[in-house]
């Protein structure tokens, strides 16, 4: 039988409410794992043990049977925590303490979660890599920006974690850590509380290890009574494979593992085909890199006119860059154009239930100096659509590499379903 800190959610939750474990006890064996691990994996900005366990006494002694009841979470550090610090992965603001939660996490208090703290972010959700490693492999990235998010579930530290995606910082470090990373639909869930890059583009993410615990997530962060996930049939789902190009951008192992998965769905009754995506969709990379750089660099006006050398070099240099010598011109082009992409999707849609794409080009690469490659995520994050990465494969060197499936605008629980009836094919 797993320990408690290795199962999902879902699966505590049913003990719980049994009252076979009590929130006091899947607490100290979260924080015993994180003992066990953390020092390896440093997924924790900030956590504080005493109020981990104060709060699991008052869950236990209380009347808040919450539908996340004495359920760990931890959440990304660019998420304000009115009892905790949120230092946005720089040094610019250590020690800053918000006043009131952001929206999420009073959204998880008021449902009965136990936060247990704060999750490494890189600097300002962006590309500057944070102190986190691989938790299959120290010496490889865990991906980003929601890098301790992803280390955390994926190490078993804890069930769910909150991060955010501006471009594949859900998505990418799911694969990379295998778990299971969830975006939903741009302007679904509430962003109040949480440090802007570019409105254009920000969402939450989820992350978990079961895609029926990303649906309570999600239910909840909704302000819903969570509904149970019911599996779709996939006999006569219609999978769409957006063209060799993008396959082209991963490494052989994945490209095999992506031909698996399409021809196991197929075998399921699934009705596989490639997709011809809109020309404009070439452009896509592009604009999505004038749009999050130009609200980036206003967004942090500032940290750059009052903290210009504290700002790693590499941010100097990239994005702020990029967002200083962006026209308005040039800008509103970029937005002109991802609109009229999202409308062509939307339209494209119609013949299809999901796309099947690569989540990231294969294993976590070696090395702590980058996050890897976010190609696979630039054009679903532009678009707005809902993408889920799903840890289906494994790389040559027993890694974890993610699927990515990708619905059309709104039909966030219509993927979950699929996703469910996929890890089901695939387990």
């Amino acid at each position: 039988m797993k320990e408690l800190h290795q199962q999902t959610a879902t699966a505590l939750l049913e003990a719980l409410s049994s009252r076979r474990v009590s929130a006091q006890q899947v607490a100290e064996s979260c924080l015993a794992q994180i003992d066990a691990c953390e020092a390896r994996v440093q997924a924790w900005h900030y956590l504080d043990r005493d109020q981990v366990m104060a709060r699991a006494r008052r869950l236990d002694a209380g009347e808040n049977h919450g539908p996340l009841h004495g359920i760990p979470i931890g959440f990304k550090d660019i998420i304000d925590t009115a009892d905790m610090p949120t230092e946005y992965g720089t040094p610019i603001h250590r020690g800053h303490r918000p006043r009131i939660d952001a929206a999420c996490v009073a959204l998880a208090r008021r449902a009965g979660a136990n936060v247990f703290g704060k999750t490494v972010t890189t600097e300002f959700a962006n590309r500057f890599p944070g102190k986190t490693t691989n938790p299959f492999d120290a010496s490889r990235t865990p991906g980003g920006s929601s890098s301790g998010s992803a280390a955390a579930v994926g190490a078993c530290m804890v069930p769910l974690a909150v991060g955010t995606q501006t471009t594949s910082s859900t998505i990418r470090p799911a694969s990379f850590c295998g778990g299971v990373g969830f975006r939903p639909t741009h302007g679904e869930m509430r962003v109040q509380g949480v440090m802007e890059a570019s409105a254009s583009l920000d969402t939450l993410g989820l992350m978990a290890r079961s895609v029926d615990d990303i649906a309570l997530l999600r239910d909840v962060l909704l302000g819903l009574a969570p509904q149970a996930l019911a599996a779709r049939d996939l006999r006569g789902l219609r999978v769409g494979l957006p063209g060799q190009s993008i396959l082209d951008q991963c490494d052989a192992s994945t490209q095999q593992s992506l031909d698996d998965c399409a021809r196991a769905l197929s075998k399921s009754g699934a009705h596989v085909s490639e997709v011809d995506l809109p020309p404009e969709f070439e452009l896509l990379d592009d604009a999505h890199r004038w749009i999050s750089s130009f609200e980036f660099a206003r967004n942090r006006a500032w940290e750059i006119d009052h903290h210009w050398n504290a700002i790693s070099e590499t941010l100097r240099e990239n994005r702020i860059h990029d967002g200083l010598t962006c026209s308005i011109e040039t800008y509103q082009q970029a937005r002109r154009l991802v609109e009229r992409c999202r409308l062509q999707l939307d339209a494209t849609f119609a013949g299809y239930d999901v796309f099947q794409i690569p989540a990231a080009a294969g294993e976590a690469p070696v090395g702590l100096s980058s996050t890897g490659n976010a190609a696979f995520c630039t054009t679903w994050s532009a678009v707005h659509v809902p993408a889920l990465s799903l840890p289906l494969c494994k790389g040559p060197h027993g890694l974890p590499v993610g699927v990515q499936y990708v619905a059309a605008r709104g039909e966030d629980r219509t993927l979950l379903a699929a996703a469910k009836s996929i890890m089901q094919v695939f387990a």
